[in-house]
């Protein structure tokens, strides 16, 4: 008996270290312009939460994922772009990172401060991303990885970045959560 309790307390214990113990609403950021970022001004919206570079063969994503922002937003739902070096593909920060977005893709949704998706630094919105994701624990591959967020604040989908903001698969996900 005693043994099947210690069993229950470790798997309670791993299950709040897989999620890092985070709310998701409880997270909180910079944007890209050094302005206060706070998610719980999400609750009750879907959310594509894209890590993103500027020098990344998917950069030109941007446009697509600025199209997909624009014609779901009154339905509730937003992109958020989270630049990010892991890759060493994104050299540049903060208000740069915004004009070159801004600029060259037409952005517009929310841009947040560059930081890790991966390893011991690895932000606490990746963190509660990923140990929610379908493939918890594992790390994102690459730049363009993209997180779907149901209005409750649950990661539905994780798609890799070869699946573009125009593919029939992410739309038709994006569809089901804002239904």
């Amino acid at each position: 008996m005693f043994r099947n309790l210690v069993l229950v307390a470790f798997f309670v214990s791993s299950t709040s270290a897989l999620s890092g113990g985070q709310d998701l609403y409880k997270i909180k950021s910079k944007t890209v312009k050094n302005k206060s970022f706070d998610f719980a001004k999400f609750k009750g919206k879907a959310f594509l939460v894209v890590n993103t570079a500027s020098r990344c063969g998917y950069t030109p994503q941007f446009s697509g994922l600025q199209k997909v922002h624009e014609k779901y937003r009154a339905k509730g739902f937003e992109v958020i772009g989270f630049p990010t070096n892991d890759f060493r593909q994104e050299d540049m920060e903060g208000e740069k990172i915004a004009e070159f977005c801004s600029l060259n893709y037409g952005v517009k949704f929310t841009m947040l401060k560059k930081g890790h998706v991966n390893g011991p630094n690895r932000h606490p919105l990746y963190k509660y991303l990923i140990s929610q994701s379908s493939t918890p624990g594992e790390d994102v591959s690459w730049n363009f990885e993209k997180f779907l967020v149901d209005k409750n604040g649950k990661v539905v989908k994780r798609f890799k970045s070869g699946v573009g903001p125009n593919s029939p698969k992410l739309i038709k996900s994006i569809e089901k959560v804002l239904n």
